[in-house]
């Protein structure tokens, strides 16, 4: 799996200095200059990171980023255009929030709690010391000898780092619900704790005592405190609270933003602008100069949570979920550029294109039809209210299936007056219509419905899935199934009232979405893509692999390219070149070469009484069967041969034999002794060592003449065995 492009993802991080705004969007970190607040503009933009950026500090010549499961990074911004990546340390946990002091970065890493790096050097960040706190570190703040962590459902910590290698806790303060932020100025501390703001004393930090808990906010993620005013973010907007009396906070001015669903993280205040990130939304620039009239002046909104995706003839498009229907021109996959976009007024969760026109399944606000012919201003020309929740659609002819508190089916064939004609009653999270079927991912179980008469739809069969089915894509007699915690599951689906799996994988995350193209299967596993063969779909073989800086929640082929949809990490833009070789043998011989692992196979004339395609699949070590006391070396691989006229399995024929050619390198080695490397073959229930397989450790290959196919490895032992030498003594 290569990496070729991504754009968009929620912005939770925001620092400001002078002309210049330094924002998290997704896994990149963009420079807005805001000279003009009313007209923030990108000039600047990092290398897409591993994680999701929480927030940044900048500092002198360096930005000190945050990057959740990506730990912290260090990048040069003195050209501010070409931000330059320095230096990275990958902490345990998910770092959430950063301070830099004097030779420090402190980090509150969730689950893993405070860490402490040295970035005397920021080209080679190290820890040096760490304190990991009872609950989920969020935030962190650092005043004189004492680090306060905002940690979750835990409250708050305060830890004394006067000797950073060695933190120790002084006293935590318990303020009942989550804190997510906080901030110490004098002699207190302010968190931004869910619906409250709690003040605290903490001139003796091992004492500290509440001086008020202030508790008109609906959801406070972030504070800052500037003279005597306290700024908080909130699921609602800005508060701006006076502090100048502790103990008899006033709110003064509040701005409400008017976006449903928004997810305030952070707050910079710089002159009388307020910067307030809100996830998916993007950054709002709020004029504060009059306190108690804040009035937001201009923003930066992009891409933000990539909820759905779908890709027709050179672009992506995506629901965003807050941010609606965004068109994206992906005819160069490496530069991804936003065309157009619609703001649906409820969360977009799914996407389908048809002709020229966008279905949005839009959760609450059922199904919304927009005219696409003009990318640039795409335009609705219909909606449709559907009861309860929609979670999907699936278009058809002249008919759209939307997948929600139930199935309902749409008379689409004139966009403009969309007309239910008949609905189904069961949960349909996902929808894929193949002939006179539709398949319903139904949370319980796989259910196809007749829809050979539209008006009249009826189930013919159900399949019940170990797990929870949300994502769903049919290919021939085959449904693939994303059945959350139990990974990929294959059914046959030739008979349609009698369903019955054939094949599994269990992902090592949670399936959401599921694509087909070919003889792949691209299964959204929420924190990865993940890539399986299925030529024989009773034996599904992982052949790729990627973990998404997002969450994966949706997934699109096109070719060569896979587009993903990956909620905070915007989309992704994937190239799959598959390890899978397929080569034809004639009866006259031949021989070939896999271009990823470097296998050769050499067969001589008449091997075959037929022409033969033979397939050559390398496999994960950790897909192939334990190799017990021996150890392999990465060099798994599975051949199967059908005759090309009928694709009939092959074996060859008694007396006749191949050649296969096995090249390793003295990295691969390892542990294992050389001279002891060989083919192995495994029978099914466990590996056999080929008769023939030879080590030439001057060229470092493996060569065998085996007379079958099978699954094979290059395996070797670690240690020798010696009899014991026995001495006569003479006396």
């Amino acid at each position: 799996m290569e990496r070729i492009g991504q754009i968009g993802g929620s912005t939770y991080a925001v620092a400001v200095r002078g002309n210049h705004a330094y924002i998290g969007t997704g896994p990149r970190l963009s420079v807005l200059d805001v000279s003009n607040p009313a007209r923030p503009s990108v000039i600047g933009q990092t290398n897409i990171l591993p994680g999701i950026i929480y927030d940044v500090v900048v500092l002198g010549e360096y930005a000190y980023i945050a990057d959740g499961e990506g730990g912290l990074f260090v990048f040069d911004i003195s050209n501010s255009t070409h931000p330059t990546e320095v230096g990275f340390y990958d902490t345990p946990g998910e770092a959430r929030g950063i301070v830099v002091v004097g030779e420090y970065a402190y980090i509150a890493d969730g689950d893993s709690g405070l860490r402490i790096i040295n970035v005397t050097n920021p080209e080679h960040p190290g820890e040096v010391g760490y304190h990991d706190t009872p609950g989920y570190a969020y935030d962190v703040a650092v005043v004189g000898h004492y680090a306060y962590i905002a940690d979750g459902n835990r409250g708050l910590h305060i830890i004394n780092i006067s000797n950073p290698a060695r933190p120790s806790l002084v006293n935590s303060y318990n303020t009942g619900e989550w804190a997510y932020g906080v901030t110490v100025t004098g002699d207190y501390a302010y968190i931004a704790e869910s619906t409250r703001l709690h003040i605290l004393n903490v001139a003796d930090p091992s004492h500290p005592i509440e001086v008020y808990s202030y508790r008109s906010l609906l959801d406070a993620s972030d504070v800052i405190v500037v003279g005597d005013y306290a700024y908080v973010a909130d699921r609602g907007g800005l508060y701006i609270i006076n502090i100048s009396n502790p103990a008899h906070p006033v709110e003064i001015g509040m701005y409400y933003n008017h976006i449903s669903g928004i997810d305030a993280r952070h707050i910079a205040v710089s002159g009388n602008y307020a910067y307030l990130t809100s996830g998916s939304s993007g950054l709002r620039i709020i004029n504060v100069t009059d306190l108690r009239s804040p009035a937001e002046v201009g923003s930066y909104t992009t891409l933000g949570d990539g909820e759905g995706v779908a890709v027709v003839e050179g672009y992506a498009y995506v629901a965003g979920y807050t941010s609606g229907l965004r068109i994206i021109n992906v005819t160069d996959p490496s530069h991804p550029t936003e065309t157009g976009f619609y703001n649906t007024p409820e969360y977009a969760l799914d996407v389908v294109v048809a002709g020229e026109y966008a279905y949005v399944a839009g959760y609450a606000s059922g199904l919304r039809i927009i005219n696409v012919s003009n990318l640039a201003q795409p335009y609705e020309v219909s909606h449709y209210q559907i009861p309860g929740m929609v979670y999907s659609v699936a278009v058809s002819g002249t008919y759209a299936y939307v997948g929600g508190s139930r199935l309902s089916i749409v008379d689409v064939s004139n966009p403009a007056t969309p007309e239910e004609v008949s609905t189904y009653d069961t949960l349909a999270l996902d929808v894929a219509v193949a002939g006179d079927y539709v398949y319903v991912a139904g949370y319980y179980d796989l259910r196809i419905i007749d829809i050979s008469d539209p008006a009249h739809p009826h189930k013919v069969g159900f399949y019940d899935t170990p797990g929870c089915a949300l994502g769903i894509a049919v290919a021939g007699n085959y449904v693939y199934v994303a059945d959350y915690d139990h990974g990929l599951r294959i059914i046959n689906v030739a008979d349609p009232a009698n369903p019955l799996e054939v094949g599994f994988y269990n992902t090592q995350g949670y399936a959401r979405d599921v694509a087909v193209a070919g003889n792949y299967v691209y299964v959204a596993d929420e924190s990865s893509l993940s890539v399986f063969y299925v030529a024989d779909p009773a034996n599904p073989i992982l052949v790729g692999f990627y973990d998404t800086p997002g969450v994966a929640s949706d997934v699109a082929v096109a070719g060569d390219y896979v587009y993903i949809a990956d909620r905070d990490g915007g989309l992704l833009i994937l190239r799959f070149s598959s390890p899978v070789s397929t080569f034809i043998i004639p009866t006259g011989g031949g021989s070939f070469i896999s271009p990823v692992d470097h296998t050769e196979y050499t067969f001589a004339a008449n091997t075959f009484t037929d022409t033969v395609i033979i397939t050559h699949i390398p496999v994960f070590p950790k897909d192939a069967p334990s190799p017990g006391s021996l150890i392999g070396i990465n060099h798994f691989f599975k051949v199967t041969a059908v005759f090309s006229s009928t694709g009939q399995l092959v074996q060859l024929a008694p007396g006749q034999t191949y050649t296969i050619t096995v090249h390793y390198t003295d990295a691969e080695e390892g542990p294992a002794i050389e001279d002891t490397l060989a083919l192995y073959y495994w029978d099914g229930s466990q590996w056999g060592k080929e008769p023939s397989s030879e080590a030439n450790m001057d060229t470092n290959t493996i060569i065998a003449y085996p007379s079958h196919f099978s699954l094979w490895a290059v395996l070797g032992e670690t240690r020798r065995m010696y009899l014991p030498l026995v001495l006569k003594s003479y006396w």
